[in-house]
């Protein structure tokens, strides 16, 4: 066996955030307005492929992250959404995703796409910046939905759940969020991010939304132009446009996480 890869498969199997099984538990879980924009007849088909299917693979041994997959929508709820920001699919090392695009624990290295974004950060706040945590959670708290179009992924493969029906409810998710009237802002960087533009389109709106788009912050695309995501400005552009539209805006460089909002907090009841 190469020895990488032996010490690849012994670092995943002691990985505390791998999924165990059972979406469908975790779905019976979550806050009632999320569960209810899941309840169409085409969305539950769905989810029953998709329990199967991670069923499956966990019976084949597979490691699969996050342990929480539904994490995002645990954190705030849809009429307290300010932003919607769209990520790809979960990393894919252990211990890595916690269910919500782009972060992950602060014990971690820091990702090179989260490492792209603090640096415009830095770049957007130049002296307010401060050395940021890894964990999200604090933005997904004050209202920032931060939610991958797939929500699981197998160990070292990247993108490896990314046709398997994921993008379905995701798109119903973000429906839910676009029947509240409450402004908002969808950043929308990459291909994947952006192909959820159509959404706007056939399911029209209930309150202003303004769009952001830039290249993904991933190395591979954060400078590469016409729409480089370093030098986008959306995190101050974000937040102009949302306090003239009466809203608090997201403190992208808030440090302390905020207390949940009742039944919200990340702490689904699933045994481990």
């Amino acid at each position: 066996m190469n020895p990488q890869t032996e010490s690849d498969d012994t670092s995943a199997a002691l990985a505390q955030n791998a999924f165990r099984g059972d979406l469908m538990r975790h779905l019976h879980t979550l806050p009632p307005a999320w569960r209810e924009a899941l309840d169409a007849p085409h969305i539950q088909t769905v989810l029953g492929k998709l329990d199967v299917m991670l069923a499956d693979r966990l019976a084949q041994q597979v490691q699969i992250f996050p342990l929480r997959p539904f994490r995002a929508l645990t954190e705030v709820a849809p009429e307290a959404v300010q932003v919607v920001l769209v990520g790809q699919d979960p990393y894919h090392g252990p211990n890595q995703a916690q269910g919500l695009a782009f972060s992950v624990p602060d014990f971690c290295p820091t990702p090179p796409s989260l490492r792209n974004m603090f640096t415009e950060l830095k770049r957007e706040y130049g002296e307010a910046w401060t050395p940021q945590r890894n964990s999200l959670v604090r933005w997904a708290r004050q209202g920032a939905l931060l939610l991958n179009t797939a929500l699981t992924v197998e160990a070292h493969q990247a993108g490896s759940h990314a046709k398997c029906g994921w993008e379905h409810i995701t798109d119903a998710l973000i429906m839910r969020v676009l029947r509240e009237p409450r402004p908002k802002v969808l950043l929308l960087w990459g291909k994947h991010a952006q192909a959820r533009e159509g959404l706007l389109e056939l399911n029209p709106p209930a309150g202003p939304i303004l769009v952001l788009r830039a290249n993904h912050p991933s190395p591979l695309s954060a400078l590469r132009p016409p729409h480089p995501f370093i030098g986008c400005g959306h995190f101050s552009q974000a937040n102009a446009w949302l306090r003239e539209h009466g809203e608090a805006g997201i403190d992208w460089l808030l440090d302390k996480t905020p207390p949940a909002a009742p039944g919200y907090g990340g702490t689904e009841a699933i045994s481990k």
